[in-house]
């Protein structure tokens, strides 16, 4: 069986989501450049020291999460969920994409994980 890959996963979307999940995976690697990504739990996945961030296209929305999601400085209240650690955001548009609010998510993220460990493990 061939090993599904970020790239594959983005072709695979269509119209505004595929631009979104361009861009997102641009931003991510700008902010954190020694980021590892790959497929899992069925949706590309950023790790540096563990995993830091993913995105995930559902029918009419696209979200970009966060495993310490609960524990990112959010000032425009970008952040939703309600489970113990991970937040994300809803996008229903490429426009809605903050690029300066997302890598500061990401700079967070990284440095997160480099003071507390890997997310999945505690």
């Amino acid at each position: 069986m061939e090993e599904k890959t970020v790239d594959a996963y983005i072709a695979g979307l269509d119209g505004w989501q595929r631009e979104a999940s361009t861009r997102l995976r641009s931003i991510v690697h700008a902010a954190a450049p020694d980021a590892r990504e790959s497929i899992k739990w069925a949706q590309p996945v950023f790790e540096s020291g563990g995993p830091l961030c993913y995105f995930k296209a559902f029918k009419n929305s696209l979200n970009f999460g966060f495993w310490r999601g609960v524990e990112l400085d959010d000032p425009k209240g970008l952040l939703e969920g309600s489970g113990d650690k991970m937040r994300h955001v809803k996008l229903t548009a490429v426009d809605q994409i903050d690029v300066e609010a997302f890598t500061a998510f990401v700079h967070q993220a990284v440095a997160l994980n480099q003071l507390k460990g890997d997310p999945t493990k505690g």
